[in-house]
């Protein structure tokens, strides 16, 4: 009897337990800790470039949008920023938004080492406020691999993460045909998208031919293309001045 009243109470006990709430997209989003897209009444939408910056396929992507007033953010990885200054120079005299997307393209899967995740983006931190004189504020993690891990260092670090709308995956990297990116950025084009495109992949130019498509036609059905810190303040980002960077912390041990 005292066995039987005893796995009683332990059920009972573990049935008013709270339920864990679950860590997915919900979770993050309505904490702010991670951003998809940004819900809007305006006619604004936001291209993002992935990997570069590579001369083969920046030049002519950036040639694009200033034909077509467009502003984009390019999240750059520090390894070809090092070797193409240059074009991280004329991404911000255009005006486009400069954003971190690590040094290495090191995929952040549940078991990397914090000193690691960090590192990737300080690095790459580094040289753009050499450059450029000021820290962005959006981190895009590769491949999209998020968890605790990767969202708490880059919030220590003065990051908001930023992935893409579901809906505006192009898989350009897969070189899915020039039709196949144009049907599914303008097929699905909102108010409030955030498109994930890349201005680097090796050994093609689809990417920048469909740009010839979308751009025009997006301007047609009167988008304005932005950069992604103008959909979530309404207006351009200018980055963290030098001044403040002391303010921001710089190692796990803070």
């Amino acid at each position: 009897m005292k066995w039987l009243l005893a796995s009683l109470s332990l059920v009972l006990l573990c049935g008013f337990q709270a339920p864990v709430e679950k860590k997915d997209r919900y979770f993050y989003e309505k904490r702010g800790e991670v951003i998809w897209e940004v819900p809007l009444n305006e006619k604004k939408i936001a291209l993002t470039f992935d990997d570069g910056p590579y001369p083969a396929t920046t030049e002519p992507i950036l040639d694009l949008l200033k034909e077509y007033d467009a502003k984009a953010t390019f999240f750059v990885l520090g390894n070809r920023v090092r070797k193409y200054p240059d074009l991280l120079r004329r991404e911000v005299e255009e005006g486009h938004e400069i954003a971190n997307h690590t040094f290495n393209h090191v995929y952040f899967r549940g078991n990397t080492n914090l000193n690691t995740i960090e590192d990737e983006i300080v690095r790459t931190e580094e040289l753009l406020v050499e450059l450029t004189g000021k820290k962005p504020f959006l981190f895009r993690p590769p491949g999209g691999f998020y968890n605790d891990n990767t969202i708490q260092v880059a919030k220590k670090l003065g990051y908001q993460t930023v992935l893409w709308s579901w809906h505006q995956d192009t898989n350009d990297w897969r070189k899915p045909g020039v039709g196949s990116i144009v049907k599914k950025v303008l097929g699905n084009a909102r108010n409030g998208d955030i498109v994930l495109l890349h201005d680097y992949t090796p050994g093609s130019t689809q990417t920048v031919t469909a740009l010839r498509t979308i751009l025009p036609e997006l301007k047609k059905r009167g988008f304005k293309i932005v950069t992604v810190s103008e959909l979530i303040n309404g207006e351009p980002d200018e980055g963290i001045p030098l001044q403040q960077l002391d303010n921001i912390g710089r190692s796990s041990s803070e």
